[in-house]
């Protein structure tokens, strides 16, 4: 069985759809910590509830890099799911699991992805191009910004009416299967790191 660690900042509605697929035995894999630099997060909430194993780092205290890495080796991590997370992450977290940090970012890359470019950001410099589609995009995680190497996408049609907001809600419906479904196939040897 797979262990994972999550790293969260804001909601985590895609760490409960990996939650909910491990409770339900979708995913031969066990969610063993959830990390967070933000203590007040829904999603670190949501981790206490399902009596996860959590802790939140405060950046000003530690050095975020070293000590999530440190974290996260001392559970054995085999995979480390940002899902929200809204920090870089460091050099050191990049050495120790490298290829084996995903991310999911809610456009098709390579197009709007980068620093700035998350969240309602992404969703309204689609619309503002006149985009016919959009989606989500698991990717492996590297030194830049949403340019380590494309695992899954999977698209959603953007519609004349689509405002930033309801397109960030069709793209995060999408997100939450794509994530789920490409640990799968990592976890049963369909996508190699």
């Amino acid at each position: 069985m797979k262990k994972l660690g999550i790293l969260v900042s804001g909601r985590g509605s895609n760490m409960t759809a990996i939650l909910d697929a491990c409770e339900k035995g979708y995913l031969h894999a066990r969610v063993e910590v959830v990390i967070s630099s933000n203590s007040k997060a829904k999603a670190f909430a949501k981790a206490e509830e399902r009596k996860i194993n959590r802790i939140c780092f405060d950046e000003r205290i530690h050095n975020l890099d070293a000590t999530i890495c440190e974290y996260l080796s001392l559970h054995e991590i085999d995979l480390v799911l940002l899902a929200g997370f809204m920090k870089k992450i460091g050099p050191k977290m990049l050495s120790v699991f490298e290829g084996s940090i995903l991310n999911i970012h809610p456009s098709l890359l390579p197009k709007y992805g980068g620093q700035g470019l998350y969240g309602i950001n992404v969703h309204k410099a689609v619309i503002e191009a006149g985009e016919k589609k959009s989606g989500a995009t698991v990717h492996l995680v590297n030194e830049h910004y949403d340019k380590g190497k494309i695992l899954a996408q999977k698209s959603v049609i953007v519609d004349e009416d689509d405002t930033p907001e309801t397109l960030a809600k069709k793209v995060l419906k999408i997100e939450h299967v794509l994530y789920v479904e490409t640990v799968k196939k990592i976890i049963e040897g369909k996508i190699t790191l």
